[in-house]
């Protein structure tokens, strides 16, 4: 049985506004560690080839990407060394990525083009385009 609870992100806070206009990514993601800007570049690249029409938001240090009618469906968030990828309906995809228990957020940890590159990565961002997001 698939879970019915609401999804609340990685915080109990007030989602963020979404913007159609893709500035505050830009300029989040030129503040990225340089190290990992390569691979946050590649992800934001294939979320937005894969789901035209998206809605951007920039909150907390994230940057979050959102579906009307779903929400926000994923949140991309960079660190010293790796690059979280947040699916907020990843409980619900086949196969779920391996990180995270709480609600129905599922994640996984990039540290390189390739790992964001992989085939599986791709199959988990067309799958948020059809499970509800952080509403």
């Amino acid at each position: 049985m698939k879970p019915t609870g609401k999804t609340t992100g990685s915080s109990t806070r007030k989602p963020p506004e979404p913007t159609d206009s893709h500035a505050e990514i830009d300029d989040w993601i030129r503040r990225v560690m340089p190290d990992l800007n390569p691979v946050v570049q590649r992800l934001d690249d294939l979320i937005r080839e894969v789901h035209p029409g998206l809605q951007y938001a920039v909150k907390w240090k994230k940057a979050y990407y959102g579906l009307p009618g779903l929400g926000w469906i994923i949140e991309m968030v960079s660190y010293d060394v790796s690059v979280n990828v947040v699916f907020f309906g990843g409980a619900e995809f086949d196969p779920p990525p391996p990180l995270g228990t709480t609600d129905r957020s599922r994640y996984v940890k990039l540290k390189t083009v390739d790992e964001a590159e992989q085939p599986l990565m791709r199959t988990w961002i067309e799958q948020a385009g059809r499970v509800r997001g952080w509403q």
